[in-house]
């Protein structure tokens, strides 16, 4: 005969198990989401909207600042990479206005930048 107080004891190890496999279903599925592909076509778009007044950002803009590399320019450096331009994006520079990207923005901007290395 077992002892009444082991019972609850067994469910409870059994419902606490469920919620730590549920949980960890929950993180994997939010962490997935989380490493989704960047969307270079939103870069492109993002580029024309924030960026052009300054950059050249595309084939078939004809002008940009003077001081300032054009983005096929900036792809075709040795070491560039997307998530390193992506990076550097999410840091505020003196040079650059603050447009507030989301980690996902900046992303998308660096694989449509990334896109120009051609």
């Amino acid at each position: 005969m077992t002892h009444p107080l082991r019972r609850p004891t067994r469910l409870a190890a059994a419902a606490s198990k469920r919620v730590g496999v549920l949980a960890l279903a929950i993180f994997a599925t939010l962490s997935t989401g989380l490493a989704a592909p960047a969307d270079a076509a939103n870069g492109q778009r993002l580029a024309k909207q924030w960026c052009a007044s300054c950059h050249i950002v595309s084939s078939d803009q004809t002008r940009g600042a003077d001081n300032v590399p054009a983005f096929a320019a900036l792809a075709r450096m040795p070491g560039f990479t997307a998530q390193n331009i992506g990076q550097f994006l999410l840091d505020p520079h003196p040079k650059m206005p603050d447009m507030e990207l989301t980690r996902d923005e900046a992303r998308d901007l660096g694989a449509y930048i990334a896109s120009l290395a051609q």
